[in-house]
């Protein structure tokens, strides 16, 4: 039977309305990149990596804080870290800001992560692992989940075991990255491990790897049976890629369309982070946005070096008039600011992958 990328399925209690969920990346996932990609398709968005010693010690210097939008919904919010009872109350406040989903890294490979046992450790480490997800789990009323990776080496299957025994533990649904920690980003993703996976657990599991279009995100449905895809960095700067996979839409954006989605991404991003932070943040979706041929390359370059987020709207309106309108109409169709809920003192990692 065909797979309808537009069909819902549930994480517990949770409706996901399509079968596209974006990732969580480390400096990309602030919210204006998560509403765009709820505008854009995605069933449900994440945010980044919040590690919950930040939240504990509310670290003031890390990146930002969370805010959750009426309009992000439903959200899963990841938090890392190799301690149950931390994690239990990282888990219990980000509910409290608003998350649909609590989701956990287990599969995060970068060093400032793992050499604190947190991150792709815990593949190695199943006793801590099913500890931490019980602890989580138990503390919060909202669904639990886990990300991860196929394990540590290369050709490891860590995640064979490991899955069934998180499930057993209290986890409503698993993600998983079929590359190694080694591997980083190198290599392809082996979806025949999410396929064995998915008949090893009676929860959804998320297919993460090499998902880049409507092509591969339908073949890797269909060879594994998982219930969703999770896309990740072919939706870095481009919105339409997630729009090309749920609906098949390969209509390619004008360049009015591109330089307004860029102006709200970067409003938006200002409001978040403050001018200071969003300016030296934005810098690399200037590149993501305008390439694929959409801008020549010297006005990309031109953008990085101008001073203010400011200049760099007034040059992107100069650029493509047309923008104004559309500009116009997304930002009123944005929710009211008053409406976020801001967990004070809840800092987002700068640290993340998976």
């Amino acid at each position: 039977m065909a797979v309808e990328l537009r069909e819902s399925w549930r994480i517990g209690p949770v409706e996901v309305p399509t079968r596209v969920v974006l990732a969580p990346m480390a400096g990309v996932s602030v919210q204006a990149f998560r509403r765009q990609g709820r505008r854009y398709g995605a069933g449900l968005v994440c945010s980044e990596m919040v590690s919950c010693a930040g939240i504990e010690h509310r670290n003031e210097k890390t990146l930002g804080y969370l805010r959750v939008g009426a309009d992000e919904h439903p959200l899963a919010i990841q938090i890392f870290g190799s301690e149950p009872r931390a994690m239990a109350e990282a888990a219990r406040m980000v509910e409290a800001a608003g998350a649909d989903v609590v989701d956990m890294n287990f599969g995060c490979p970068v060093k400032k992560v793992t050499k604190t046992g947190a991150g792709a450790c815990l593949l190695e480490d199943t006793g801590l692992a099913c500890r931490i997800t019980e602890a989580v789990a138990s503390a919060v009323s909202v669904p639990v989940t886990v990300k991860m990776r196929r394990g540590v080496a290369n050709g490891s299957r860590a995640c064979l075991e490991l899955g069934p025994q998180l499930v057993s533990a209290g986890a409503a649904a698993l993600t998983l990255h079929p590359r190694s920690a080694v591997q980083m980003y190198t290599g392809y993703a082996d979806h025949s491990l999410t396929a064995e996976l998915v008949d090893l657990v009676d929860v959804p599991v998320i297919a993460s790897g090499d998902v880049t279009s409507r092509v591969k995100a339908l073949a890797v449905l269909e060879s594994t049976g998982a219930a969703a895809v999770m896309v990740g960095r072919g939706a870095q700067g481009n919105p339409w890629a997630i729009r090309e996979i749920v609906l098949g839409d390969g209509v390619q954006p004008t360049r009015e369309e591109v330089a307004a989605e860029l102006i709200v991404f970067i409003r938006e991003t200002v409001r978040e982070l403050g001018e200071r932070r969003a300016s030296g943040f934005l810098k690399k979706f200037y590149a993501w946005y305008l390439g694929h041929g959409r801008f020549p390359k010297p006005f990309k370059n031109e953008l990085v070096q101008l001073s203010s987020t400011e200049e760099v709207v007034t040059r992107l309106f100069a650029a493509a008039p047309g923008a104004a309108e559309i500009v116009a109409r997304l930002e009123a169709e944005l929710p009211d600011p008053e409406d976020e809920i801001l967990l004070e003192g809840m800092p987002i990692s700068i640290y993340g992958g998976g």
